[in-house]
């Protein structure tokens, strides 16, 4: 009996962690759409992942993360040892980029939703690499399509070059999950997070120092952003993230986590006053549907419901 109510509480703690992650990914869009009042899409994500990767990196060395010190030590002698992370954070300011410059044109709940799209992308394209897929996953994809459809696609079938951005969005997060379920392997998972966002945050930057302009004033108008973008959205979200699936169901992740588009829906109406039409509702309740039952019917064992970064990524 003590065993199963100290089950209970890891797993009701392990849930309260993830809902806070997702409430934390979701407000961000909030951050990243104010950012770009001031400054550019590349300097806001570059500044952004080098705070996250100074958080990461600082909870990397606090005393009872023994694990992530041992390995920081070995890539320390390895540099070649880094790589993986390296080639992984290449493939996230891909993404992030793309989520960025894409919430110049289109609704943070837009963003949020369009986004949350690798959680069925991944395993549609495990199907295609051999991997056995639900039918569940199938059908998830379909109705996540036809939310797309009604969220995006205007009564004058258009589709918004911003929400386009949002599904490249998708798309590349799907495959950089992939890649870290392969090399999640090798490295500690807060040291492994650390190469990539820190790769992220040095390539975004040195792309906006080549092509955006940098003023101080405008940096201290985005500065809150960047803090909020960067400290709780990468490194303290991520860091719960890491925290919580330690003892949480899989089935939990996948829901608590598919969360994050409508958090950033509440979050554009709360803080940006953003509102979607009865169409574009209909359309966002169709997605999570979607996204929810690839995830946790009938078996909800599925890992696509685990980020690999502060989604979009992201990851948000």
């Amino acid at each position: 009996m003590f065993h199963s109510t100290e089950e209970t509480k890891k797993h009701t703690r392990a849930n309260l962690l993830m809902l806070a992650a997702a409430m934390i990914w979701g407000s961000a869009f909030v951050a990243q759409r104010l950012s770009l009042d001031a400054i550019g899409p590349f300097l806001f994500t570059g500044l952004r992942f080098i705070l996250g990767s100074a958080v990461v990196f600082a909870l990397c060395l606090r005393p009872s993360a023994r694990a992530s010190r041992i390995d920081l030590a070995k890539l320390a002698r390895r540099p070649k040892d880094a790589l993986p992370g390296i080639a992984l954070g290449l493939i996230l300011a891909v993404a992030i980029s793309l989520q960025q410059i894409g919430l110049q044109y289109t609704k943070v709940a837009n963003a949020g939703f369009i986004s949350s799209l690798y959680v069925v992308i991944v395993p549609l394209a495990g199907a295609a690499l051999g991997h056995r897929t639900r039918a569940a996953t199938w059908l998830g994809a379909l109705l996540a399509a036809v939310g797309l459809y009604f969220l995006s696609v205007q009564s004058s079938f258009e589709v918004g070059a911003g929400d386009l951005y949002q599904l490249g969005c998708a798309i590349v997060i799907a495959g950089q999950v992939l890649l870290v379920g392969r090399f999640a392997r090798l490295r500690d998972p807060l040291v492994l997070a650390l190469v990539q966002f820190a790769t992220c945050g040095i390539v975004c930057l040195a792309v906006a120092l080549a092509f955006e302009p940098v003023r101080a004033p405008a940096l201290v108008q985005a500065w809150p952003a960047i803090v909020y973008g960067g400290a709780l959205s990468v490194g303290i979200g991520y860091t719960l993230q890491v925290i919580a699936q330690r003892d949480a169901a899989p089935a939990h992740a996948a829901v608590i986590f598919s969360m994050e588009g409508v958090f950033a829906a509440l979050a554009g109406w709360l803080a940006l006053g953003e509102t979607l039409s009865p169409r574009a509702l209909i359309g966002a309740v169709v997605m999570l549907a979607g996204l929810l039952l690839s995830q946790c019917w009938p078996s909800g064992t599925s890992n696509a419901g685990r980020r690999s970064v502060p989604q979009t990524a992201g990851p948000g």
